[in-house]
């Protein structure tokens, strides 16, 4: 089974950018969609981004579009989320999540295996 663990975050201004790193251990990683969360204080959980296991298709939330990049590689056992021009209102803590066991990517019921989480300040 397959445990993550992220890293990268940090606190920057408005505009700046960071990527973050989900490192995989255990067997399979490259047999499971992987996907970014993240979750603001006093907010729910919510999908960022997901990248499939086969043919690394990529999806992101309305809100990040055009601004983050998921990419893994597998030859590391890694996942990453590029962030550019970011804004206050992405500000959270942003977890790695591995094990697609449901059909809605974004949902956070539909993943097994998740991390400690890395925290992500931006201000203005």
């Amino acid at each position: 089974q397959v445990q993550v663990k992220e890293s990268g975050g940090g606190s920057v201004q408005a505009g700046g950018s960071l990527r973050l790193s989900c490192t995989a251990s255990g067997e399979g990683f490259g047999r499971y969609a992987m996907a970014w969360f993240r979750q603001a204080p006093g907010k729910e959980r919510e999908g960022v981004s997901c990248i499939t296991w086969s043919t690394g298709n990529t999806y992101y939330t309305d809100s990040v579009k055009g601004r983050f990049t998921i990419s893994r590689d597998n030859s590391k056992n890694t996942l990453y989320l590029q962030m550019t021009n970011l804004k206050p209102e992405d500000t959270a803590m942003y977890y790695c999540a591995a094990h697609l066991i449901g059909s809605r990517w974004h949902s956070s019921v539909s993943w097994s295996r998740w991390g400690q989480g890395t925290h992500v300040t931006v201000s203005s």
